[in-house]
């Protein structure tokens, strides 16, 4: 038995093949076999082969009676192999002289299953270098020894990072080993992806594993054979894709016949990476007019999501590289080439896997286009004649405002360039001086680069308020306010009419000249602030001010003045005219670079780095001192600085691709104080949840304490098909006067409204109330088909009943404020499946909430809900909102609803899917209302349970008006009374137990 078998695969090489014979027989290594299977090539390839065996007994041929492809060839050779191992070989490549001697010492000093070497690759038929180095660098990689499973996650599963390769060509196997994998590999042909095929099973079969990559004997010759990157035609990918497809097809196979193996996120990796290598020639290798036609077999082979993925990939990519470079016009015209064969494809929402991941990857090319779209914000800027550049280094809102413009600072090579704002680095600069000057490097690009009547600067935190209002200051002379907003534009008159207005009227505008006595921490002087600061250096301050006194003496006395003084103002914000702000860089820029060039930044901490830009701070307000005392006549404004606490964008939510099971979107509202409840709810939805199916549950709050977040993500971890997530929507309802007409409901209710926009990555959605119980599997109630309808809904049994009521007043609001042209087709919006697409198609976010702001509403956003979707609702089964006796309205009002509508709602009582606690009485304030029992089997299973105790006691021992629930009883046994001891913790109120010993007690006694 020779020690080492090389299997050589060889068809039509007729051109390569003696090289590689050649590399064998020099091998300096002798205890090998040669096994070289000719698939029936059609040129010379017999004749050479023929020659070698001749003159080397080591080389045995094997040939096949017609082509079989690849892998049955490698299939072929190891049937023949003798050897103890086994690597493979392709016919277009060969060996360094030491490979086999290198790879035998190795495998007698460290014997594994797998020996994994490495490789040097020699560019053919016009391959770059760069290109050369880049491949060999990946597949020279380190990688770790391993054992077991991870042989073949750390290949194929995207949770191990797949930081292996698959080329079967880089491996010394046992033969053995091989003899078993092959035997379980299908025997159909396999071409182009059959490497990650044969290396997943044989991975997967493996037991030990060794990197040895400092061998690289294997001499990979790099754009022979099917490597290049020559052009290919629609029908040849065509054919690349059924190929592919084929290979995927027999792993699926595999994995299904072993499932001991646990492979299936093995198998998906292999095919979601493949997929991108395919589609990675359908960007290279297919001219532009022909890549519609490759799309289209794509996706006759794929599907629509794994199509469209890789469509978006590229869509994504290139607008990445368009925001990433300074010249950019190819790649934002590519990203729009790709987005247009994109949108072409029309992707059903299903909510697998694929879709998910599709829908991640559009969602991020989409964000990216977004941002390129508002370059177009750019070209108003030039117009402009009063400019205000607000220094960002980080994403940001900025306010609807051609005047107030963004500018980048910071960047270095690979940065991601905003669109939206311009860039520091851009024409004369010094944005590389930007860790030091902080925002000074913006004031000199608008310096040297721009032309305007107006040069003002801010902050992406801090703006002036150009209102006329005088607002309330922290202790360090700042407004402070949450968010950039419409509603904080109109508040601060930052809208451009009412700047220009302002502006024009003076010289120079700064921040306000605080009185030091009085606001940060009352130091009393610029000076003793500036000591006061722990990480500023106070020789710093001096050399500055000596090298100011140097080189412009007339200002000594203003620099004395202020530093002395109690007065300055901060944030280096200001509005100069141009030769005003010319003047002024003109002289304080030449006395920073004197700083600069004599100081040693060497041991400086990262905010003693930023010296000139506080320097020039007071810099600033010496200049503008030193006018004032000489009587320049400038006209001066001061406005006061509002500091934003939150600039950053709303948080957008991304699709899930987590999970290969079909998603169901729920979303709740809450805030912090119904934290429990939510808990509650969410708890019994999962409890009765499918396994079959993943639950993407998202809340929508406000002010949901971080801890509490925290407290629920790990409660809710016992449920390994489910996905928790907050999001806050307070600035999506900024500007808008949203309140309720009663007193049972919280303003959390309008939070409906923006899930449409919040989740755009779902067609549908289901929206449930956090006061329910859900006892029945909601994939069922999101499964119902809407019929294209907008929602889906349960009528409001409570409205209907009071549809009926005598008086009329009911039926007449609903014909007269919302305007129902039948009243009795009223639904109750606490469960709603939403069909968010049309929802998206037919109404905005602004037309919602405008309408929920009318006063005139009783139920607010369920009142919008039925006045604008009226005739476009699909009722459900009752059983999915069964309303519960609130207040004994079963008997007093539900009774007075349409004769079928009260059977209805009467038999769903019977078996309710949901049960819904409507109104004032709660399980929470009262254990004895309708279907508390059902309420409190959850509640007692949660974190919060003691707090929903201790609000059942708050809620008892206050008084409660007359009149608002029906008379209480006496309790059968006081509280005071010993069986209290024995009765409650057999039966804790609220319990099935207690709930029925309490009704065989009212029964006996005659009361029902």
């Amino acid at each position: 038995m020779p020690k080492i078998s090389i299997i050589v695969a060889a068809y039509n090489v007729e051109e390569y093949l003696q090289q590689c014979l050649n590399s064998l027989s020099n091998q300096t290594f002798s205890d090998f076999e040669a096994i070289i299977v000719n698939d029936a090539s059609t040129d010379a390839t017999a004749e050479i082969l023929r020659r070698s065996a001749e003159k080397d007994p080591r080389i045995i041929p094997v040939t096949h009676p017609h082509n079989q492809g690849l892998h049955l060839t490698r299939k072929t050779g190891v049937e023949h192999a003798s050897g103890e191992y086994a690597f493979f070989l392709d016919g277009d490549d060969d060996l360094a002289p030491e490979t086999c001697a290198q790879l035998a010492e190795e495998i007698n000093q460290h014997p594994v299953d797998i020996l994994h070497f490495g490789i040097s690759v020699i560019g053919e038929n016009g391959i770059l270098d760069d290109e050369c180095k880049a491949f060999e660098a990946f597949n020279n990689t380190q990688t770790k020894n391993c054992t077991g499973s991870d042989i073949v996650r750390n290949i194929y599963a995207e949770a191990n990072g797949q930081q292996v390769d698959w080329r079967v060509t880089q491996r010394l196997f046992k033969t053995s080993l091989l003899k078993k994998a092959f035997n379980n590999m299908t025997s159909k042909r396999l071409e182009r992806a059959e490497d990650g095929y044969e290396c997943l099973v044989i991975s997967a079969l493996a037991h030990t594993y060794r990197s040895y990559k400092e061998c690289r004997g294997y001499q990979y010759h790099y754009g022979r054979g099917v490597t290049g990157t020559n052009q290919v035609t629609a029908s040849k990918y065509a054919a690349f894709c059924q190929q592919f497809s084929q290979c995927f097809n027999a792993a699926q196979l595999f994995a299904n016949q072993n499932p001991s193996l646990d492979l299936q996120d093995c198998v998906n990796g292999y095919r979601w990476k493949a997929t991108e290598l395919l589609a990675n020639d359908l960007n290279i290798r297919i001219a532009d007019e022909d890549k519609a036609e490759a799309i289209q077999a794509m996706f006759e082979t794929f599907g629509p999501a794994i199509t469209a993925r890789e469509i978006w990939r590229f869509t994504r990519d290139n607008a990445w590289a368009a925001i990433t470079s300074k010249d950019n016009n190819d790649s934002l015209n590519r990203a729009n080439m790709w987005k247009r064969l994109a949108d072409a494809i029309d992707v059903p929402a299903t909510g697998n896997i694929e879709n998910n991941r599709y829908l991640t990857v559009r969602h991020r090319a989409e964000e990216l286009l977004a941002d390129l779209d508002t370059v177009r914000n750019r070209q108003k800027y030039a117009n402009q004649r009063i400019r205000i550049f607000v220094t960002t280094h980080k994403n940001v809102s900025t306010f609807n405002s051609a005047i107030m413009q963004p500018v980048q600072v910071g960047l270095h090579n690979g940065s991601y360039r905003f669109p939206w704002a311009f860039h520091d680095d851009e024409g004369e600069n010094i944005s590389n001086r930007n860790p030091r000057y902080c925002e000074l490097t913006t004031q000199y690009w608008a310096w040297k680069n721009i032309d305007a009547d107006y040069y003002g600067f801010c902050h992406y935190r801090r703006y002036f308020d150009f209102s006329e209002t005088v607002h309330e200051e922290n202790a360090f002379g700042e407004i402070m306010d949450d968010y950039i907003s419409v509603k904080t534009a109109k508040e601060y008159g930052l809208d451009d009419d009412n700047i220009a207005r302002v502006v024009r009227q003076y010289d120079v505008i700064t921040t306000p000249f605080g009185d030091l006595d009085e606001i940060i921490n009352k130091y009393g002087s610029p000076r003793a602030l500036w000591e006061a600061a722990p990480l500023l250096h106070d020789d710093d301050l001096k050399r500055c001010y000596q090298i100011l006194c140097n080189m412009y003496p007339d200002y000594k006395k203003d620099a004395q003045d202020f530093f002395n003084g109690n007065k300055a103002c901060f944030c280096n914000m200001f509005i100069m005219k141009k030769e005003i702000f010319f003047d002024y860089c003109e002289w304080m820029f030449p006395i920073l670079e004197e700083f600069d060039k004599n100081t040693d930044y060497s041991t400086y901490s990262k905010e003693a780095l930023r010296t000139p830009g506080h320097l020039s701070e007071r810099l600033l307000n010496i200049y503008l001192m030193h006018h004032k005392r000489i009587g320049s006549n400038w006209k001066f404004k001061e406005l006061q600085c509002v500091h934003f606490t939150n600039p950053e964008p709303a948080e957008q939510l991304k699709p899930l691709d987590i999970t290969d099971k079909p998603i169901v979107p729920v979303v709740f509202a809450a805030d912090d104080n119904y934290v429990p409840q939510l808990t509650t709810t969410v708890y019994s939805a999962m409890k009765n949840a499918d396994p079959n199916y993943f639950y993407d549950v998202t809340v929508l709050q406000r002010n949901i304490a971080w801890d509490k977040q925290e407290r629920l993500r790990g409660f809710f971890k016992q449920f390994p098909n489910m996905n928790l997530r907050f999001t806050n929507v307070d600035r999506e309802l900024a500007g808008y006067d949203l309140s309720t007409n009663n007193a049972h409901i919280s303003v959390e209710t309008y939070y409906r409204f923006l899930i449409q926009k919040l989740l755009p990555f779902y067609d549908k959605v289901l929206y449930l109330d956090s006061d329910i119980i859900i006892n029945g599997d909601i994939a069922k109630l999101y499964n119902i088909d809407l019929q294209d309808k907008l929602l889906g809904a349960v009528r409001d049994i409570d409205f209907l009943g009071n549809l009926n009521v005598k008086h009329g007043k009911r039926m007449n609001y609903a014909k007269t404020v919302l305007k129902m042209k039948n009243p009795y087709d009223y639904f109750q919006a606490g469960v709603l499946v939403l069909n968010t697409k049309a929802m998206r198609e037919h109404y905005t976010i602004k037309q919602w909430l405008t309408y929920a702001s009318n006063d005139a509403f009783i139920y607010n956003d369920q009142d919008v809900l039925n006045a604008h979707c009226e005739g476009n609702v699909l009722y459900l089964p009752w059983e999915w909102n069964v309303v519960h006796d609130c207040g004994g309205r079963v008997g007093n009002l539900f009774v007075q609803a349409p004769n079928d509508i009260y059977d209805a709602y009467m038999k769903s009582r019977n078996d309710p899917q949901i049960v819904h606690y409507a109104g004032f009485q709660k399980p929470w304030t009262d254990p004895d209302c309708d279907f508390a029992s059902m309420y409190w089997k959850y509640a007692r299973e949660t974190p919060f349970y003691e707090r929903l105790l201790k609000r059942v006691v708050k809620a008892n021992e206050s008084e409660i008006p007359a009149g608002v629930l029906r008379p209480k009883h006496e309790r059968a046994v006081g509280e005071d009374n010993p069986i209290r001891k024995i009765v409650d913790p057999l039966m804790p109120i609220g319990s099935r137990r207690r709930d029925a010993v309490k009704a065989i007690g009212r029964a006996v006694r005659g009361r029902h």
